[in-house]
């Protein structure tokens, strides 16, 4: 008897509705929202306190300690918490860096950057480096406890998951400010630590961790630490995979951090702001998640990234023509949509290629160091040079420039696709069987 369309999308929303990856979605909720309180939230504060424009751009160092996650990720695998410990490896480590993350973000809430500007840029790094700590156990959480048919599923509830959190918080945070203060409005958003907390504590330890020795020798942790590294770079076409993963985000992450300025610049409120850039963007970025799902599934790996890296790129047109414009509720509408539509695609396609180029046995180490790296020098040219660009250039000219510097990575991932180096560079993560 044949399936009716009824039938196969029931089976095929079946998945959704499993432990697993409902897991997967919780965790990607706390795995956003630090990335908010740093990101585009933190720009809007430091902005509306009238905190210079090179300043502002400066404190997107503070995502840096994102970048540099994968030296302490051995950390998270092999050191057994005290007293925590007996929760389990992956829980005792939520639970540390949840609180740490909780922790961080209450103390920015009690700094003003007008009245001491660096203490509060070394609190926005410690938002960073617990929200980076919590990334690392986040992410070996969810691949350790989705099985081996669910990681397309709990990709995209995980990715889905962050940008709830990341979204929602942000969206809190720029409600309760303009009505009751920037510091009860980052009290309310800590809570968002509390999901994956409360999923690790329920789901207990996940079923495929591997438990490491904790009595080791320097052989034995220099082997943790350098073994990832050299097991990747053995590959053919690792140094270029690499450098792809340095340079595929640079125009992206430019417009994406410099766009609180624009809208500032603008003279968009603060309610205008959350409704089209959090509120209106947050369903384009959802269209897009979906969409790059299907895309992956339809035309497989190599073709969705290719496709992707485009659409990122010509996305980045739509800013200079808002900046070209000025104030305009509609256009600021499009901007959003498309640019989130793209960055959607681009988060679950690349993402999956990035999944594919982990090695089983060293997923946690090595996802980390490829995530790090793949907006690393976006955001180091963000906080050095972004502001005194948009000043000398003008938002025009400076989004233009976005959009040229995206065209290298797309020039050399054509060229790795022409070289086979694509199919040659793969890990054993499972995602083989869909790079078509």
């Amino acid at each position: 008897m044949s399936l009716t369309w009824l039938d196969r999308l029931g089976a095929g929303l079946k998945p959704y509705v499993q432990r697993e990856p409902i897991a997967a979605l919780m965790l990607g909720i706390s795995s956003g929202f630090p990335y908010a309180m740093i990101g585009a939230t933190l720009t809007t504060r430091l902005a509306q306190d009238g905190i210079d424009k090179k300043a502002v751009t400066a404190f997107s160092l503070a995502f840096l300690v994102y970048n540099i996650k994968f030296l302490w990720a051995p950390l998270v695998d092999s050191v057994r918490l005290p007293l925590l410990g007996r929760l389990g490896q992956r829980v005792s480590w939520l639970v540390l860096a949840g609180t740490l993350a909780m922790a961080a973000v209450t103390w920015l809430a009690f700094l003003d950057p007008t009245a001491n500007l660096g203490l509060f840029a070394m609190a926005a790094v410690a938002v960073g480096a617990a929200g980076a700590t919590y990334d690392i156990v986040i992410d070996a959480y969810r691949i350790e406890t989705l099985k081996p048919e669910q990681l397309g599923v709990g990709s995209g509830l995980s990715q889905y998951g962050w940008r709830i959190g990341s979204v929602a918080a942000g969206s809190l945070a720029l409600y309760v400010a303009a009505r009751h203060g920037w510091s009860l409005a980052y009290l309310l958003c800590a809570a968002f630590a509390l999901p994956a907390m409360l999923t690790g504590l329920v789901l207990g330890e996940p079923a495929r961790h591997v438990v490491i020795a904790t009595h080791r020798g320097l052989r034995q942790a220099w082997e943790a630490t350098a073994g990832p590294l050299l097991e990747f770079f053995r590959r053919r076409g690792a140094f270029l995979v690499l450098l792809f993963v340095l340079l595929h985000k640079i125009g992206d992450t430019l417009a994406n951090l410099t766009l609180r300025l624009l809208l500032n610049d603008l003279g968009f409120t603060n309610d205008e702001i959350a409704t089209y850039d959090v509120g209106f963007g947050f369903v384009a970025m959802l269209a897009g998640i979906f969409l790059g799902g299907m895309m992956y599934a339809a035309i497989g790996m190599k073709r969705s990234v290719l496709v992707a890296l485009a659409l990122m790129a010509v996305s980045n047109l739509s800013f200079a023509w808002l900046a070209s414009v000025g104030h305009s509720n509609a256009l600021l509408a499009f901007t959003i949509g498309f640019e989130n539509l793209a960055s959607g695609i681009g988060g679950v396609v690349v993402v999956a290629y990035l999944s594919a180029l982990c090695n089983l046995a060293f997923t946690a180490t090595q996802f980390a160091l490829l995530s790090a790296a793949a907006s690393v020098v976006g955001r180091l040219v963000t906080g050095t040079t972004a502001g005194a660009l948009i000043e000398s250039l003008g938002y025009v000219q400076f989004y233009l420039l976005t959009t040229v510097v995206a065209l290298p990575g797309l020039l050399l991932y054509l060229f790795m696709l022409r070289a086979g180096l694509i199919e040659q560079s793969l890990g054993d993560a499972g995602y083989r069987g869909n790079a078509g």
